[in-house]
């Protein structure tokens, strides 16, 4: 009987995520192009225009992002007209961020990008919302790990 090897490559879920996340990022690239938006721009887009005007603190948040790595995003969406950032009067400290029309208007051509996107995947819809369904229940359960090195298991 073979012994199994915890460090093979392929039984790593950290290496499975990293590469299916590359992966199917890169099929969002060319349906995002036209739309003049990147990856982590839409997703910044597509939080707005589940609520707007928020606060950059609740986008950063609802992302799992750090407020310097979505401060840029901001800019460059409040650049080609998206946007709009403004301090909250009330706390200055409070970074308030909202749609422009264009921002508006944008939201009517990406939402062809789904459907795009299963299109290109070749995967049954139900499948592919399952997978999501996997991942957020991961998600999930990472937020709620143990810092590392306190125990878990050694397939990672």
């Amino acid at each position: 009987m073979t012994e199994i090897d915890p460090l093979a490559l392929d039984r790593q879920v950290c290496f499975a995520l990293a590469a299916t996340s590359r992966s199917v990022i890169g099929l969002y690239r060319p349906i995002l192009e036209p739309l003049g938006l990147t990856h982590p721009q839409y997703l910044v887009m597509l939080a707005l225009w589940e609520r707007s005007p928020r606060t950059a603190r609740d986008i950063a948040d609802a992302l799992y992002l750090e407020p310097p790595t979505l401060s840029p995003l901001l800019k460059r969406l409040e650049a080609i007209g998206c946007l709009t950032r403004s301090r909250n009067p009330d706390n200055e400290r409070e970074l308030r961020i909202e749609l422009t029309e264009h921002g508006r208007t944008l939201r009517r051509r990406a939402e062809e990008v789904p459907g795009q996107v299963v299109e290109r995947l070749g995967l049954p819809l139900a499948t592919l919302e399952d997978a999501r369904d996997r991942l957020t229940e991961l998600l999930a359960a990472t937020r709620r790990a143990e810092p590392a090195g306190e125990g878990g298991d050694a397939v990672a």
